[in-house]
């Protein structure tokens, strides 16, 4: 919390107004993004709903989790040898189904057979999330590909030169969108002969990033009435996987519980099987 405390502080510690520790909202918000619950479902040793609801949409309105995500990629980037900015990036899509909280922005998505949002990401090469942006899940990924270049050579400093996605970016016209903003798109396709489940290069890295937001499970569907909101809740679990990461890495105890922690259910997986 001593990390996180200078980018959630909108008022001093000692406000008039202030009930409630901003641990505890921040407890309040994450059990509500990992629980998936709704929002009057808060438990009682938490604190009120209204309570972290009104601090999230003040959080999000200032961009406090935007500025922890960028600044924690900078962190893990050094701490792992790499550069500060990236100089590739990964551009994928994924279709959210619709609730009738959404269905208002929702559309269907003729691949997936799917009605609701589609959440257009971009990581770098070691996950750590660049930018997203959602549409209604009818709008095609490579349409979007000028809007995520911008953000991306935005959040960088113009750093990124080359972005590896999937067929569904395929064409000159994205192609031409992407080189206005300096980036070389570089479609990776699938294998003639597919078979099964194939690792792709450099696009799994993306999906990876992706699994590991849907054990939130508020990311599971798309809950929220205002697309900004979802937004919003992607920085929020980004933030705290990325967190997760840090404490990882700076924390040698944290290092060697979770090496311990792996050991074991390593034996107990060889054990059953």
């Amino acid at each position: 919390m001593a990390f996180v405390a200078p980018y959630l502080i909108l008022l001093p510690e000692d406000a008039g107004q202030r009930t409630y520790s901003l641990r505890e909202v921040f407890n309040g918000l994450r059990w509500i993004a990992r629980a998936g619950a709704p929002w009057r479902m808060m438990p009682n040793d938490l604190p009120p709903w209204w309570v972290v609801y009104q601090q999230t949409q003040r959080w999000l309105a200032a961009g406090c989790f935007a500025a922890l995500v960028d600044d924690l990629r900078l962190l893990l980037r050094e701490a792992q040898g790499r550069n500060r900015q990236p100089s590739a990036a990964i551009f994928d899509s994924r279709t959210l189904q619709s609730t009738p909280e959404s269905g208002s922005h929702a559309g269907y998505d003729g691949a997936k057979r799917r009605k609701g949002s589609k959440l257009h990401a971009a990581v770098d090469t070691l996950g750590n999330l660049l930018t997203l942006l959602v549409t209604p899940a009818n709008e095609q990924d490579r349409a979007q590909v000028g809007e995520l270049a911008r953000n991306v050579q935005e959040v960088t400093g113009q750093a990124v030169e080359i972005a590896f996605v999937d067929q569904g970016y395929t064409g000159d016209v994205p192609a031409e969108v992407a080189k206005e903003h300096g980036i070389q798109l570089e479609v990776i396709k699938l294998p003639q002969a597919k078979r099964g489940f194939v690792l792709l290069p450099r696009r799994w890295v993306v999906e990876r990033s992706v699994a590991w937001t849907t054990r939130f499970r508020r990311l599971v569907r798309d809950y929220e009435r205002l697309p900004t909101t979802l937004v919003g809740f992607h920085l929020i679990v980004f933030a705290s996987l990325m967190l997760d990461q840090w404490l990882a890495i700076s924390s040698p105890s944290q290092t060697l519980f979770r090496e311990r922690r792996n050991r074991r259910r390593k034996l107990y997986f060889l054990s059953r099987h």
